[in-house]
Formats: C-alpha cells, structure tokens, sequence
C-alpha cells in the first residue's frame, strides 16, 4: 500500500539504515498497594488532574512511525473508528446507548468478565465521570480473551460472632477456557446461584444486591448462552440504570478489527527485534522488583530452532483452549503455527507493506482462526491505537511499566499516558466490631507475666510477708540473672530463675484470668475480621445502597 506525500519512516530494527536505537529504559520502582481504610481511593495521578493529563497527549508525533505501509497516526484513526462503531452496535443488543458527549477523545478501562469487588467497579464509574468532563467518549474493554479459573464465589456467612466464607459454584467446574468460548454448563446450578448464595449471606447483609441482579443474569443467559457475557451485560445494564453511561466491547471483537491485524502484521514482520526487546524488558522488570519466578510478569518469549514465539494466542473454533502463537520467516512470507499442527501463511516481509499479511489475517478469522492479544499486547495496543487514557487496576499498573518500555524501546515514541486506579469498600455488616489495634499486646504480656512476672506485681495488694517473700524472690532471680552463665552453672541458674518465676505466679491469677479472657475475645474477633474484612468480595454482595453511595463519589473527579 502507497501512501501519498513523503513516506512515513518504517518502524525497523534498530542498527539498521534508519540508525535508530532503542530508548533508554525509563523503568522505575514504584510500589502499589491495595487502599486498606474503608471507602479509601487510590488514584495515580489523582483524579482532578486527569484534564492536564489528556492535554499533553499529542497523537501528532506517531505520525511519522510506519506500520508496514500506513502510519501509526492512520491506523490509530481507522482503530477508533472501529472501535465506537462495534462497541455500541454491541452494547445496543441488551441495552439502551448512552448519550454519548462529543469529541475525539476516547478514554478506556478492561477488566475480565468476573463478579469484582467494589473498587474493581469503581473504574467503570470513573470512567464514565472522567469522559463527561473531558468530553471523551467512554469504553470498558471486556478481556473475555482471559481464561475462566474459578466458577465459585467466596461469600461469608453464619453469624457476626463467628462468620463462616464458603465457596459457593454457579456453575460447573472445567479447565481453564477463554471467557469468549466458555458457556454455562449446569443450567440447574447457574439459575439456583442467586438464591443459594443469598440465603448464605442473609444472617451478614439482608438485602443483597444479589437479589435483583441475579435475575438479571440469568435474562441474559437466555439471549447468549455464553457465560461472561451474562455476568457482563447483566452489569452493564445495572450501571446504565445506575446513571453509568459507557459502552463496552469485548476483547474478542478487538481481535477481529482491520486495524489490529495490521498491528499483528507489524509486530511479526520484526519479530526478531520485537522478542529482543521484550524479553529485555521483561528481565530489567524482574531484576528491578526482585521478581524470581519466571511466569511474572509474563514468561519470556521462547525461541524453538527458527520458530518464535510471537505475543498473541492462536484460537481456532475446533478447540475450546487456546495456543502460544509462533511464526517463522520463509522467504517473503511468514509461516504461523501452534506447534500442534495448525499453520498458515501470510505473505509479509519488514520491509513489504502488510495489505497482503492483513487480508491473510481476516480470512483465517473467517474460517475460524484468530489471533488474540495476550496481557502485555492488550495493553500495547489498546493505548496506542484505541484510546488516549487507559485506567487500569493495581495489577494491571504495575505490569502496564512494561507496556511503556515496549512502547519506547520498539516504536521508539514516548508511551501516551495511563492511570492507576483501585479503591476499598467492606462489608456493612452490623454489630461487628473489629478486634483492637493493639491485639498483638495481649498475647505478648500473658508471655511477660510468665517470664517477667515482677513487672506487674503490685506492692499495694501485697501483705508484709508476701512483700517480704517477693522481694527475696526477685533478688535470687536478679543475682542469678546477673551471673555469667557458663558450662557448668547453666541447669542451675535455669532452675533457679525459673523456680522465682514460678513462684511469684500465684499473686498474679487475677491479672492472668482477665488478661486470657481478653486474648480468647481478640483471636474471636480477629477470626471473624479475616472473614468480614476481606477487600476481594463480589460486589453484588453487598446492599444497593452502600454501593451507590459509595461509587457516586466517582462521579466528582
């Protein structure tokens, strides 16, 4: 493909003609935590500055990068155009469009089609009040590319004093399939889910929002079978009562747009240079967090003979999984494989323009093949082509470091912006409270009073002659406590310590009694607190109410 007027610089490996070089690595330790106070944000950079920070995104300088035969700029246009376009025909086959405010900004969060805890949830509502006053237009990714790990849901129960979580299923457990291929399997288990788990939580919270929205869930799964996307729409659709007024699309769909395929075919025809600095990257990461495990936070791309390993999943409608995509040069084409025997060719070169390579890519979707992106080129791609702010989770901004190096040390630009975003919200239940801040003390002075029993001896509670016996006590345990343990005095100044211990005990039963009462109430209360103050819970656990009182405070960024 031509492109009129001076052609754009083509994205090629560094040290060749062009005498570019990779980007200095700009990665830096930041930690992330979770908030712990309830009802607690943690927005980076804040979300009042959010205005500034769009301002400084300039799509202008990826202008002069070239994605095999059209511009980063080009392809970024043709990408929101598809984006808008799939994400509210999607959006409007289970519920009404929302107003949508004008301009040319679009503003995107992801997350995996699950039931999330609250501040998971308070992106999308962020996002929605962060498009309004930017006159952005909102889109929520639903990474239904992911695998499905888990068909139960953690819910306590029982009562305030000893609350109980249980892992409750809706719906049978299999192997781990991509949300986009992963039906509902036990219809009985799936319907029954809303009021099984209900009825668990009922003695903790009265009123759920499990209730209404459980029914919600199962409406959709008698328009689309498809599990994830029951969960998501049924979602959606409460946050558009709500006032939430976003699309959403999956990560599926992404998949299938004109525009990724050319990102795909950019990506594979530098493949050698793109595994380079990946897995440079990767390390650097690893060696900066102090990161051992080799699976975090993404395995290194493999190398097998002259095949390599390419960062997209290769998903074909015979198989319910999916597989690593590799690929291998042949001359002017690029051959592709699972390694398992599924392999096709598309005709594509670094220096050939990819028209070829993305009408291959599109009818391999036709016949049920697709390329997926995996974690690092979800990003990748969503922020260089699809939005101008991405807001992730904790998660997803720490490993989103990475994406940036991509981004300087492949394509040589400066990454566009992303932000941080999480929050805490715990169960309301009533009349629990919480075990006191200074639980470790109690358990620590029932040891002192063993020990060290002359420190909490009271001289005004004690007779003349138990003063006097105490005192001979403590001084026999001082002179020995003052005495150079050696090889051959050691049993005996054991014993002599130990035996002042034991029998200054007596005078403190009192203190010991009430002191073990209060333990055994700390460890109930801190038993209970592991259950009822967990930060993960589904947030349609929780009652309507506190929910929406809660995520307003999105809406005033």
């Amino acid at each position: 493909m031509s492109l009129t007027g001076d052609a754009p610089a083509r994205g090629t490996p560094a040290g060749e003609s062009d005498g570019s070089q990779p980007a200095p690595s700009a990665l830096a330790h930041q930690r992330l935590r979770a908030p712990r106070g309830d009802r607690e944000v943690l927005a980076i950079p804040p979300l009042p500055s959010v205005g500034a920070l769009l301002a400084t995104v300039d799509r202008s300088a990826r202008c002069d990068y070239d994605m095999q035969g059209r511009s980063l700029c080009d392809l970024s246009s043709l990408a929101r155009r598809e984006l808008l376009a799939s994400a509210q025909h999607y959006t409007s086959t289970y519920r009404d469009l929302p107003a949508i405010e004008a301009g040319d900004r679009v503003l995107l969060a992801g997350h995996q089609p699950q039931l999330f805890h609250p501040g998971v949830w308070f992106k999308n509502f962020a996002l929605a009040a962060l498009a309004r006053s930017n006159q952005a237009t909102a889109v929520n990714l639903v990474i239904d590319t992911d695998t499905l790990k888990d068909t139960t849901l953690r819910v306590p129960g029982g009562s305030v004093d000893e609350p109980v979580a249980r892992l409750i299923p809706f719906d049978d457990t299999t192997g781990e399939v991509p949300f986009a291929r992963r039906s509902v399997r036990n219809r009985r288990v799936f319907e029954s889910f809303g009021r099984t788990a209900a009825d668990w939580l009922r003695p903790l919270i009265d009123q759920p929002l499990l209730d209404t929205f459980w029914p919600k869930v199962v409406a959709r799964s008698r328009e689309t079978s498809n599990l994830g996307e029951c969960l998501s729409q049924a979602r959606h659709q409460l946050e558009g009562e709500w006032g939430n007024a976003t699309l959403e699309l999956p990560q599926s769909r992404v998949c299938r747009f004109e525009s990724f395929h050319w990102f795909v075919a950019h990506v594979l025809a530098h493949l050698p240079r793109f595994v380079a600095v990946y897995n440079e990257a990767v390390v650097a990461y690893r060696r900066l967090h102090g990161i051992r495990s080799a699976n975090h936070p993404a395995p290194e791309l493999a190398r097998e003979g002259d095949w390599l390993e390419a960062p997209f999943w290769l998903a074909s409608d015979k198989r319910s999984d999916r597989r690593h995509l590799f690929a291998r040069r042949r001359g002017s084409e690029m051959v592709l494989s699972d390694r398992y025997g599924l392999e096709a060719v598309v005709p594509l070169a670094a220096e050939r323009d990819a028209d070829g390579a993305v009408e291959a890519l599109a009818k391999l979707a036709e016949q049920g093949v697709q390329l997926q992106t995996r974690a690092l080129t979800t990003t990748l791609f969503a922020r260089l082509c699809l939005g101008d702010l991405f807001i992730h989770g904790i998660g997803g901004g720490k490993y989103d470091q990475l994406t940036d190096e991509l981004v300087r040390r492949f394509f040589l630009l400066e990454p566009p912006p992303f932000m941080v975003l999480s929050a805490t919200l715990y169960l309301p239940v009533q009349g629990w409270h919480s075990a006191p801040s200074d639980a470790r003390r109690v358990p620590q002075e029932l040891r002192d009073l063993r020990f060290h029993p002359e420190r909490y001896l009271d001289p005004g509670s004690l007779s003349a002659e138990e003063s006097l016996q105490v005192e001979e006590r403590i001084a026999v345990k001082r002179g020995w406590i003052a005495t150079p343990r050696t090889r051959e005095n050691a049993r005996r100044r054991c014993r002599a310590i130990r035996s002042a211990n034991e029998a200054l005990q007596p005078l403190l039963e009192e203190k010991r009694r009430r002191l073990t009462a209060l333990n055994d109430e700390t460890a109930r209360r801190s038993r209970a607190e592991s259950v009822l103050r967990w930060r993960e819970y589904a947030f349609c656990l929780y009652p309507e109410d506190t929910l929406r009182g809660f995520l307003a405070t999105a809406f005033s960024p």
